[in-house]
């Protein structure tokens, strides 16, 4: 049962300084208030006292506690804690909250050994179906996505070396880490370990994993670099632990949580003190607590350690939450992080993108390069490892033969398609962007990435229902890329079918790469007039030539002679709400209008087309699937773009990204068409936030 603040006082009371600090702690405590240092004032409302595990410092919490009659609480990180190190600033996304003990201390019971050891009656959670069966999904989801408790180490760029006997993995600990005198262990606890290793896998290698906090350099361990001898290596690089797991055989620790971790990595785990995971039937255990009787299943422990005991905070809308989710963010970091390893040589960006970009391309131990030319790539140390990256399709005649040079691929980076409250054209950062590693999503003359996605993706029944969700989310939300224009009814005759007809910027890179016989806003009117002689044509300027930005407004009584209607100030959304069809020659409008499942007549070939959802004039050869809306959704939206929280400066999914572009629109959005002097400050105002404020 989850600990909850009883009675009249709804705040928390702590004597941390650190801890006070501590971004998300009062939602994960449950409580209204964390009051640190309470004064005499404030004593009634306290409901609950909290300290930092069983450190020295929570001497005075317990004492005010004891005093004031009110229960006390042993905080700890969680074993899903965060991407980074706490001690390099990351604040956790899962605590553990403990009123018995703490988890790494046997020396008395905790609440996750109580759970552990409860008689098994008919009561015992750990006996129930769906919360095994919940157990075994996040297992399977960590497994694949490779997490641990910190999950900023860069991805293992080569495997260990093969070698022709056993490999052994040693975990170190960090000296004076109360987890180790708290498992009935010492400083000798790790020399014993060391030399068990050695004496019972006499033909193994020994490997010394040192902990992530040493190799950071913010403490010392007990196993230096001083033991690797013979067939002994002190390991200390940033590795994913389940990265190096898969490639050992056997694993010893005293009380690290990696013996847990082998555990889940299916490995053998000898444990010389006593972790919580110790004395359940799982491990090999050299030091003995009586107390732990029963035998529990793997999925029994990983329940009660991951998802009765902790506390999760979510890690975009910071209120509690699931493990699940967690796992989701977690592995959508690492997910990227992988995308974005080596050397990133950046070519085409304009200055006010760079720092965006370096957060979108973001990955422990790489490196982001601007460079002008490829002279001065070479000049910055390009190389065979080197990755080459461009704004669309910017690259130049001396970046194409740098890449041949090389012989690396050239990535293409866009805007997403959900974009932001606002213009590009006016600076405003995205909210998502695409790396495309074939070509780009907009040039049909050759494959990309996303038509790669859709033509040989299997999409599953529960990503086809996120999908489904996904879209009508963002349908009932009302949002489009821009998500620009004001509030305005649209007066449509009664009994009239409905065609709307977006304008594009005609210089588009997706028109001239796209658009066979019809490549002109004026000429995409006159189609649709000769296909509905009869029709109400609303025609909708594209928002950047209505701001002014780009080129490719049509004369007012051009338009008129052909359409019925020329609406420049309603939202995309407002528009589609009344048509009945669109006919659009490479727009995104087209994709926005199938998720609004209109009729879509296509004339050009966008990343939509060409896969039976579409009327298409030109369709793509090359695409030969039948795709259902919602695999299109997923593939689009799901699959292909990185979306980046700019509050947090992580990545994040979808669904987020769509609840914060709507509550920005409705907190106020953003005017479409303003003076020109409005408009330049508006530009300089997005550049300088977009150059000082990293997301």
């Amino acid at each position: 049962m989850t600990l909850t603040v009883a009675g009249p006082g709804r705040a928390a009371a702590t004597f941390s300084r650190r801890m006070a600090r501590i971004p998300g702690l009062q939602e994960l405590l449950g409580v209204e208030r964390l009051i640190y240092r309470p004064r005499a004032a404030e004593a009634a409302a306290i409901g609950v006292v909290v300290g930092w595990g069983e450190k020295a410092n929570t001497v005075r919490s317990k004492a005010y506690a004891k005093r004031h009659d009110l229960p006390y609480w042993r905080v700890e990180d969680g074993f899903l804690r965060s991407v980074g190190l706490g001690v390099l600033g990351d604040p956790p996304l899962s605590v553990v909250v403990d009123d018995e003990g703490i988890y790494y201390d046997a020396r008395a019971p905790s609440r996750l050994e109580t759970l552990l050891a409860s008689d098994g009656d008919g009561t015992d959670p750990l006996n129930d179906p769906a919360v095994l069966k919940r157990a075994a999904r996040c297992m399977d989801q960590i497994r694949e996505a490779r997490l641990s408790k910190y999950n900023h180490a860069p991805p293992m760029a080569e495997p260990l070396a093969s070698v022709d006997r056993q490999r052994v993995l040693v975990v170190d600990q960090t000296r004076g880490d109360l987890s180790v005198i708290g498992a009935l262990a010492s400083e000798d606890s790790f020399d014993a370990m060391l030399r068990a290793a050695q004496a019972e896998h006499p033909d193994a290698e020994i490997l010394v994993k040192m902990h992530p906090d040493v190799v950071a350099g913010r403490k010392r361990g007990y196993l230096d670099s001083s033991r690797a001898k013979g067939r002994v290596t002190v390991m200390a690089e940033l590795i994913p632990p389940l990265d190096l797991l898969a490639q050992v055989d056997h694993v010893y620790v005293v009380s690290s949580q990696l013996g847990f971790e082998a555990l889940l990595a299916g490995k053998s785990v000898t444990c010389f003190g006593a972790p919580f995971y110790a004395g359940w039937g799982l491990t090999d255990d050299r030091v003995e607590v009586p107390r732990r009787g029963r035998a529990r299943t793997l999925e029994q422990v990983f329940a009660a350690a991951y998802l009765l005991y902790p506390r999760y905070l979510d890690p975009d809308l910071k209120t509690a939450c699931e493990a699940e989710r967690v796992i989701e963010h977690l592995a959508t970091q690492r997910a990227q992080f992988e995308r974005n390893t080596g050397r990133i040589f950046c070519f085409g960006f304009r200055f006010w993108k760079r720092n965006y970009v370096r957060a979108y391309l973001r990955s422990p131990g790489n490196e982001v390069v601007f460079a002008r030319d490829a002279k001065h790539a070479k000049e910055l140390r390009f190389d065979e490892a080197s990755r080459v990256l461009v704004w669309g399709q910017r690259e130049t005649a001396d970046v194409r033969a740098l890449a041949a040079e090389y012989e690396v691929e050239v990535w293409r980076m866009e805007d997403g398609f959900l974009r932001s409250i606002g213009l590009g054209s006016d600076m405003v950062a995205p909210a998502s962007l695409v790396v495309d590693r074939e070509g780009i999503y907009y040039d049909p003359t050759r494959p990309s990435e996303l038509e790669s996605i859709l033509e040989t993706t299997a999409f599953g029944a529960e990503e086809l229902d996120r999908a489904a969700t996904l879209r009508k989310t963002i349908v009932a939300s009302g949002l489009s890329k821009y998500n620009v224009g004001e509030s305005s009814a649209l007066d449509v005759p009664p009994g009239r079918h409905v065609i709307l007809v977006p304008g594009q910027v005609e210089d588009d890179a997706s028109i001239q790469l796209g658009c066979r016989s019809v490549n002109t806003n004026l000429g995409l009117l006159k189609e649709a007039r000769a296909a509905h002689p009869d029709g109400f044509i609303i025609y909708k300027p594209h928002p950047d030539v209505l701001s002014g930005n780009r080129r490719g407004r049509v004369a007012l009584d051009q338009a008129r002679e052909v359409c019925d209607h020329v609406e420049e100030d309603a939202s995309l959304s407002e528009c589609l709400a009344v048509a009945d069809e669109v006919h659009t020659l490479t727009s995104l409008v087209g994709f926005e209008s199938l998720l609004r499942e209109l009729r879509v007549v296509v004339y050009g070939q966008p990343f939509y087309s060409s896969w039976g959802l579409t009327e298409d004039r030109h369709p793509v050869e090359r695409r030969t699937r039948a795709l259902s809306l919602d695999e299109l959704v997923a593939g689009t939206l799901i699959h292909y773009p990185r979306y980046l929280n700019d509050q947090t400066g992580q990545f994040t999914t979808p669904e987020v990204i769509v609840e914060l572009l709507r509550a920005r629109r409705d907190e106020g959005g953003q005017r479409l068409r303003v003076s020109w002097l409005r408009r330049q400050f508006r530009k300089l105002s997005h550049i300088y936030r977009g150059m000082t404020h990293a997301p």
